[in-house]
């Protein structure tokens, strides 16, 4: 499997995702029990609590060898992760030769590990750690290695006398039909084959929640994955919360559900999303596998990855998830009952913006006729309530407490939550925005002398228009102030944090205590100067009927990034934005824009029956309009004179549409600042016109195969439809001389899918060695749909002592798993 450079592409695992279609499956939802256990007792007994330790794959990929795995180990020991409670070294995918050995026998690839298994656990066991080992329910591993299935008591007697701990157990090339009696059947038959060597080993079932495992699996293993594989974004993390939350009636201890490692270190997560991570793996009762590059991990992640507090909430002996209290409007509180007696809670807030997330104590168990104490696990202080648990918090945050009934309130801090809203911030304007702060005392005890106080970023200016502080505030008391925000014309758009802080005195003697929260403000700039798309703006403010304003797509539904690419009347187009009547998204001009053109139409998605009218204002001033248009009419064009408009408006309207007003602003730009030059560069890479274009296949042993396309153009009239093996191929072109990039940030390219969706990642042969980088993994699990796909330049990684040189780039790749898909206009940005 090498292509003609003599480089050999890491294989991908993106494909998992598609897997994510939780619930969709075809065949059999009948619970189907596995055969008796045998020792069901001692199987329990493996994992009271959730197993702790590393896995090579979030951070590594393919690239595990005996260094990693050992200097792991090392540090495991020397940063105090094994104190606090991290024991298991897990090795993922490619860890083995790629064919088995003349006795049948699996074999460890002799250059990444040349102690062998055998002798890589040797070490591990003599720093008082375990090792972990990965395997396939199929005949292939996910990277292509060699699976299990048929091999299950040959490979489980390997891995006892090597002396592994753990064996995470995939289902990648599964072979099966689809039903659950075969899920069953395969992992069971690990399963028995595990407990027959006699060796305690930790079974981990990593079928990505297709079958529903938690019905069935806890009689089978001692931890099940109920989702697709996690990645490093907050999209990937809020989604698997969702599907793992509701799961608490199926853990408990020597079962758990395990909503995969953690992506905490990997780059990406804001510092409050990598506390909610931690905070929400914890009250799930979750596995705690670290998934980063721990010898480079800063003391920030370290210091979240051995939160004592959570670690001990996560681990409690009594073994149960918690349970979801209250969700809704994106906001969830969990109560998860604790061996001591109390009661952790976590107040989780999923939305964009700080919101106030609250439960009356007897709804999480603590029951107090005085009050209830709350630790909080984050900020190591506590305060009291008298009936209410609740908080400031902010966006993509989560507050964690052990509460507990109180006797004396008079002996802590009255809790207080801090609440901020704050509107759209434009540079460099006069005329200030608003911002409301709300603080509200829920002790039993009053808040004296308060203080309210904002911390802003160096350079704005944040001044009180009412008071900014209050002799006392009773139980339920509540202090308002508004605030006049400015901020410097330098500041780029995007999100900003703002701190308030509300300080007080409580009892006899006048002891001081503050509440503090973060509230996010959005930014928003005037576009730049030339011919600027829409949908690369920040919008002052975006309201839409259904779901969220999708950005170079369709609306799709109520969920975030869940369109198509848009469609009117046939025609494709990969820019605009997908809006559902009615909807407004308006944008800050700053009187420098000349004009807007845009196509305007109801999105074939719909059908012929939906119905809209599309408006064009400016400071509030209607300047086009469309009338109403039909499922059944193509794209108007709207043109609009935006000569000195401070404000632009987008507005749709709902006609009589029983199928949905999927209502789609194609192409919408304005020119700006006296130049009508593109704003945003685009290159064309590959267009389809001429053929194939030189396209070729990375491991042409593999199969797969490519041919020109008429049924999907985004640039033209052709396009590509590339089909792979089962396990996937990558399909590119080498060029006859390296291209520069070095002008661009990503890649963009188009593609539709075919009955069961597609997956993928992107790779780059760069440098005079013609070195391999990937990365960029994504997937789009819609049947017959389409999608851009967007990957950023940094998210692409390529191997030690390689760096991405994109001035010299031989080569562009994609990969596609197990399906037929359609793409074009594959393009730099």
């Amino acid at each position: 499997m090498t292509h003609r450079s003599g480089v050999r592409p890491r294989a991908s695992l993106s494909f998992l995702l598609w897997l994510l279609v939780l619930g969709c499956m075809k065949g059999s939802t009948a619970v189907v029990a596995p055969p008796e256990a045998d020792m069901p007792g001692e199987r329990a007994r493996l994992a009271l609590t959730p197993p702790m330790g590393f896995n090579n794959w979030n951070a590594f990929g393919c690239d595990v060898n005996e260094a990693l795995i050992k200097e792991t180990a090392d540090f495991f020991v020397s940063s105090g992760l094994k104190q606090a409670g991290y024991e298991f070294v897990n090795i993922d995918d490619c860890w083995s030769k790629m064919e088995r050995g003349a006795d049948g026998r699996l074999a460890a690839d002799p250059v990444k590990f040349p102690s062998g298994i055998e002798g890589v656990a040797e070490y591990v066991h003599g720093r008082g750690l375990k090792l972990g080992i990965y395997a396939d329910a199929g005949t292939k591993t996910c990277a292509g290695y060699p699976g299990s299935l048929g091999q299950e008591e040959i490979d489980a007697q390997t891995f006892a006398d090597w002396g592994v701990d753990y064996v995470k157990y995939d289902n990648c090339s599964n072979q099966s039909d689809g039903s659950r009696a075969d899920f069953v059947r395969r992992y069971t038959a690990m399963q028995r084959a595990i407990e027959r060597t006699g060796r305690p080993i930790v079974y981990s079932i990593c079928e990505w929640g297709q079958s529903q495992p938690w019905e069935w699996a806890p009689e089978v293993g001692q931890l099940w994955r109920t989702t697709g594989d996690i990645h490093d974004s907050w999209h990937s993390i809020r989604g698997i919360i969702a599907v793992n939350a509701p799961l608490a009636e199926y853990a408990g201890p020597g079962h758990w559900n395990d909503p995969d490692m953690l992506e905490i270190g990997n780059g990406t997560l804001s510092e409050i999303e990598k506390r909610t991570h931690m905070s929400l793996w914890a009250m799930m009762a979750a596995p705690l596998i670290i998934g980063t590059d721990l010898r480079r991990a800063s003391a920030d992640t370290l210091a979240i990855l051995q939160n004592r507090e959570l670690i001990a909430i996560d681990q409690d002996r009594l073994g149960v998830q918690g349970n979801v209290v209250s969700n809704g409007a994106g906001l969830m509180v969990l109560a998860k009952r604790l061996e001591s007696g109390e009661v952790a809670v976590a107040l989780y807030n999923s939305t964009d913006a700080q919101a106030l997330v609250s439960a009356p104590a007897a709804s999480v168990g603590i029951s107090s006729e005085t009050g209830v104490y709350l630790h909080d696990v984050w900020a190591a202080a506590g305060v009291e309530a008298k009936a209410t648990i609740a908080a400031g918090v902010p966006a993509h945050g989560t507050v964690v407490y052990r509460a507990r009934p109180l006797a004396a309130t008079d002996v802590v801090a009255p809790s207080l939550s801090v609440e901020g809203n704050l509107g759209t911030l434009i540079p460099g304007l006069a005329k200030s925005v608003a911002l409301t702060t709300r603080v509200v005392n829920h002790g039993s005890s009053a808040a004296k002398q308060i203080t309210v106080s904002v911390q802003a970023p160096r350079g704005w200016r944040i001044m009180p228009a009412t008071a900014a502080a209050g002799p006392s505030l009773a139980t339920d008391g509540a202090l308002e102030t508004r605030w006049n925000v400015l901020v410097p014309e330098a500041t780029p758009a995007g999100r900003h944090p703002l701190t308030v802080t509300a300080s007080f005195t409580w009892n006899a003697a006048s002891t001081r205590a503050a509440s503090t929260s973060e509230v996010t403000s959005v930014v928003a700039v005037a576009p730049p100067k030339g011919d600027t798309p829409l949908s690369t703006l920040v919008p002052v403010s975006a309201s839409n009927g259904l779901g969220p304003v999708e950005v170079d797509a369709s609306n799709g539904g109520e969920a975030e990034d869940d369109g198509n690419l848009i469609s009117i009347g046939g025609k494709l187009y990969t820019r605009g934005l997908g809006t559902h009547a009615p909807s407004s998204v308006s944008y800050h001009l700053g009187g420098r824009c000349a004009s807007l053109s845009v196509d305007v139409g109801v999105d074939d998605e719909v059908g012929a029956d939906g119905s809209v009218a599309f408006e064009v204002h400016a400071d509030g001033k209607i300047v086009a309009q469309s009338g109403v248009l039909t499922g059944k009419d193509p794209a108007r064009t709207l043109t609009a004179d935006l000569k000195g408009v401070d404000q632009l408006e987008l507005v749709t309207l709902s006609g009589d549409a029983p199928l949905g007003d999927h209502a789609n602003w194609a192409v919408p730009r304005v020119v700006c600042g006296g130049s009508t030059a593109r704003s945003v560069v685009e290159r064309t890479l590959f267009s389809f016109e001429s053929g194939t274009e030189e396209f070729t296949i990375a491991n042409a042993g593999a199969g797969g195969a490519f041919a020109l396309s008429k049924h999907f153009a985004t640039d033209g009239s052709a396009g590509l439809e590339v089909t792979s093996p089962a396990d996937g191929n990558w399909f590119g072109r080498r060029f006859k001389a390296p291209i520069d990039l070095s002008a661009f940030k990503r890649l963009r390219y188009d593609v539709k899918t075919g009955p069961a969706g597609t997956v993928g990642e992107l790779a780059l042969q760069v440098g005079p060695g013609s070195s391999w980088c990937q990365g960029g993994r994504w997937s789009w699990i819609n049947a017959n749909s389409s999608k851009t796909i967007e990957r950023a330049f940094t998210e692409i990684s390529c191997p030690a002592g390689v760096t991405l040189d994109r001035k010299q780039v031989h080569a562009i790749w994609v990969f596609v798993k197990a399906a037929t898909v359609q793409i074009d206009n594959v393009r730099a940005e």
